[in-house]
């Protein structure tokens, strides 16, 4: 396993601490997994303090021994009671905190009212968009991490010839993939930021399920197997001269890598081969525009009006119901910042990492791409490397 060096944390935090002190907040108290990871390089149950000056403090309800032995962090403690939080603090110096950060866009609301139990008089400040501006840029460090999760895709595409027969249904297909992602090192879980939003290893959509929207803000969605979780493969059997989607997400050491390539067992009608050729030229487009300083809106806009002109505009990222951005961030979580998206101003910066993904949603089926890239001086590098054409099987 890779623990996260002391160096990488301490850029992290005093990255953070910078937007504290701009924006008067005294400290931050971290609870979420993702960002707990981030700044902590443990995702054990606790409570991070990182205050607007110096030095952060790790309070661990569970398991301490553990986070000690992957936390690079100098102040770590056991933490018996959550009740017991102030008075930690105070004891490590922390006794006039009068606005304290939170991570309103998850936190659940029980532990929002114990806070201000315990934080009585305190101003609470929303701190989400700090955190979440603090891990747009990515560090060489992280970068290696997602070229790994990256080459861990690669591994996984080069193996679906291997089992993508007609007759097999996008389950035994989906299982067999994650079978291959699992043995080279996946986690088995996908991180999204917000309320309910989750996914499994990613989707397997073939012919018509391509185009079933779910609950997911993603182009695509299936049936699944349940209405419980009713997203990704089904039990339908794929059949010859039929896209097949698969867009699939590595995990390997905590980071995403996001990628998606359609296949297809004979041969597809020439509508949606020349989509899928019009997805290729809005991705180069997109690598093109998405140097330092670029606007995403812009990009996006840019996208938009390529998909219109090709005459297949109304089935650009969803068939009923398209989603509003045609790329994300990816990280530590599958939807981080900046988004490609109307009314995100963001300018682009350098180590930037976003997974960009023109695709078409007809009703017989969806084809497209996506690649995960990281911004560089002059434009998008690709990070998820693969055959970008429809890959045809006999």
């Amino acid at each position: 396993m890779r623990l996260t060096p002391a160096g990488e944390l301490t850029r992290r935090i005093t990255a953070l601490q910078k937007l504290l002190q701009q924006k008067n907040v005294d400290g931050a108290l971290i609870v979420d997994s993702s960002d707990m990871f981030y700044f902590a390089g443990t995702a054990h149950r606790a409570h991070l303090f990182i205050p607007a000056e110096g030095k952060p403090l790790l309070m661990v309800k569970r398991s301490f021994t553990r986070a000690q032995r992957e936390s690079a962090l100098e102040d770590i403690i056991p933490l018996v009671n959550v009740k017991d939080l102030t008075r930690m603090l105070n004891e490590y110096g922390y006794t006039n905190i009068t606005a304290l950060g939170l991570e309103l866009d998850v936190l659940p609301a029980a532990l929002y009212l114990l806070f201000q139990e315990l934080f009585e008089g305190a101003q609470i400040v929303d701190i989400s968009g700090l955190i979440r501006s603090v891990r747009m840029v990515k560090s060489s460090f992280e970068l290696e991490v997602l070229r790994d999760a990256a080459r861990l895709n690669y591994t996984l595409f080069s193996r679906i010839k291997d089992y993508l027969k007609e007759g097999i249904t996008e389950l035994e297909l989906a299982g067999q993939l994650e079978m291959v992602y699992r043995l080279a090192g996946h986690s088995g879980r996908v991180k999204m930021r917000g309320f309910d939003q989750e996914v499994y290893y990613g989707h397997v959509l073939s012919g018509t399920n391509g185009a079933m929207p779910s609950c997911m803000e993603s182009p695509t969605g299936g049936p699944g197997v349940s209405i419980a979780f009713p997203q990704g493969a089904g039990y339908k059997k794929i059949s010859v001269n039929e896209p097949v989607m698969i867009d699939f997400v590595g995990v390997k050491d905590g980071y995403l890598a996001d990628q998606t390539r359609v296949f297809c067992i004979g041969q597809l009608p020439d509508k949606l081969v020349r989509a899928h050729e019009t997805a290729l030229l809005i991705q180069e487009a997109v690598k093109q525009m998405a140097v330092p300083g670029a606007l995403c809106e812009d990009i996006y806009r840019h996208a938009i009006n390529m998909a219109v002109e090709s005459g297949y505009g109304e089935y650009f990222m969803g068939c009923s119901e398209p989603v509003p951005f045609i790329g994300h961030g990816v990280g530590i979580e599958l939807n981080e910042w900046p988004v490609l998206a109307a009314g995100f101003k963001t300018p682009l910066e350098k180590d930037m990492v976003i997974a960009v993904e023109p695709k078409f949603i007809f009703p017989e089926g969806a084809v497209g791409i996506e690649n995960t890239f990281v911004v560089g001086e002059k434009g998008l590098e690709t990070l998820t490397l693969f055959n970008e054409t429809i890959i045809y099987l006999k």
